[in-house]
């Protein structure tokens, strides 16, 4: 018990809700962090359920990549959780080695908002970025990415380099990575697979 000025205070090891303007409710401390806990994992889960449902935007994508023989990546470009752009990898067709899914998906995402930078915008594709990609996202202030399969040959993410979170540089982004692993990268195994069975029928 404390004295100040006149009048006990008496110490709760709790914390104090207002719930209006005459009703104040005292509530236990563990109840608090349990309340709290509750509710964070309320929204890792929505997260998580929202990251799935981009992700599998981003395989259907892929899968229009791997109808044109394209190496099967796709890629969605999110803001404000409104799909702003979407694309597949493209190089073939279009003669362009720079055409990643990651790159067109920001192009586009450009154009549209009218500004190269997407400040707040998250990225959503099928593989780990490369170094030419991840620069791109770099470059247009990207808040958040997310991928599913680690790319072990070239990614710049997380398997040979860190580029989005490396401190020294000027910009730095949430990465998310695993979201559909399995199918993210099944989708390349069978591409690649298939594609070696036809160059060895067409030696034989």
């Amino acid at each position: 018990m404390d004295i100040i000025t006149g009048t006990r205070k008496i110490f709760f090891e709790s914390i104090v809700i207002s719930l209006g303007d005459n009703h104040i409710r005292h509530l236990p401390q563990n109840q608090q962090y349990d309340n709290e806990k509750a509710i964070k994992k309320k929204k890792k889960r929505h997260r998580m359920l929202t990251d799935i449902n981009f992700m599998n935007m981003a395989l259907d994508e892929a899968r229009k990549a791997f109808d044109q023989d394209e190496v099967p990546v796709g890629a969605v470009l999110v803001q404000d959780g409104h799909v702003l752009a979407q694309s597949h990898n493209a190089p073939v067709a279009g003669n362009d080695a720079s055409a990643h899914a990651e790159m067109l998906a920001i192009r586009k995402a450009c154009a549209i908002a009218g500004n190269y930078r997407l400040n707040g915008a998250e990225l959503f594709v099928t593989l780990e970025p490369c170094i030419m990609c991840a620069g791109a996202i770099l470059q247009a202030r990207l808040a958040r990415v997310v991928f599913g399969a680690r790319d072990p040959k070239a990614g710049a993410v997380c398997s040979l380099y860190h580029i989005l979170t490396d401190n020294r540089l000027n910009h730095q982004v949430d990465v998310t990575e695993g979201i559909l692993r399995e199918e993210c990268g099944e989708i390349l195994s069978r591409f690649f697979r298939e594609k070696r069975i036809r160059a060895e029928s067409a030696i034989k």
